[in-house]
């Protein structure tokens, strides 16, 4: 069985002083790799020096929203610098955070939309954080012309309603532990019928430990397997062929070796 975490923060203060450790769990696991995502410019140039250490680990570099009121002058192009990078797969997480507010919305669009103006004009998936904020963050990708283009929303906590919307924009969602929670019902019920050919799965480590290590802190990529555990059982499926599905999917989606 392989399975692969395709959203951890490898470079957060929980997780970057025990990497070794942290990725010989996730292979005793069944994890062979693992993308970890930087938020802002300086965690992007650490995600690609770790990804540069390791042949199990690639990253996606942009802005996270929470970070957006914080962009300095030089920052879009120090990220740029980086997308020739071979660990580099994707770009973001980049996106809109309406629950949190941690920065200010007008900073949030103003820094999505630079990021998109860029973004467009490179052949990379798109890595989207939404939280309480969907119809605007669909309409920025649309109006930079990325309806059927590689796009996951991770992380996915909205309603069915989005699910379509993000599904009949060509786009896909991935799942995290969140969908072990005991009243995830609407969440369950949209992975339970989720398209095999769309599904991934990630473990947004060090956050959202999965039941039955929902107190275990911090949250790292081995605990991806009881996502997939749960989910298997959720779907009918072995966990071998569940592993086996999202793997292929998450390898062709960041288009992986």
């Amino acid at each position: 069985m392989q399975l692969i975490d395709s959203h951890a923060h490898l470079t957060s203060k929980a997780l970057s002083a025990q990497v070794d450790g942290v990725m010989r769990r996730a292979h005793d696991a069944g994890v062979s790799h693992v993308i970890t995502i930087g938020c802002d410019a300086s965690d992007a140039e650490a995600c690609v020096r770790l990804a540069n250490s390791r042949s199990d680990v690639y990253c996606s570099i942009g802005v996270h929203p929470h970070e957006a009121g914080k962009v300095a002058d030089g920052d879009m192009d120090r990220l740029a610098r980086l997308t020739d990078d071979a660990s580099v797969v994707a770009i973001g997480e980049l996106g809109l955070d309406y629950h949190y507010d941690f920065s200010d919305r007008a900073s949030q669009m103003k820094v999505l939309d630079l990021q998109l103006s860029w973004a467009a004009k490179l052949d990379y998936p798109l890595v989207v954080h939404c939280r309480e904020a969907y119809d605007d963050t669909e309409a920025a990708l649309v109006e930079h012309g990325f309806e059927d283009r590689p796009v996951v929303f991770h992380c996915f906590t909205g309603t069915e309603d989005e699910a379509r919307r993000i599904a009949s924009n060509g786009w896909r969602i991935s799942f995290t532990g969140i969908v072990t929670f005991k009243n995830s019902t609407e969440l369950q019920a949209i992975a339970r019928a989720y398209p095999d050919e769309h599904l991934m799965l990630e473990t947004d480590s060090p956050y959202l430990s999965p039941t039955p290590v929902r107190h275990v802190r911090p949250n790292e990529p081995a605990h991806v397997a009881h996502t997939a555990q749960f989910l298997a059982k959720l779907r009918g499926v072995s966990i071998e062929e569940l592993a086996a599905l999202t793997s292929a999917n998450t390898r062709a989606f960041f288009g992986l070796p």
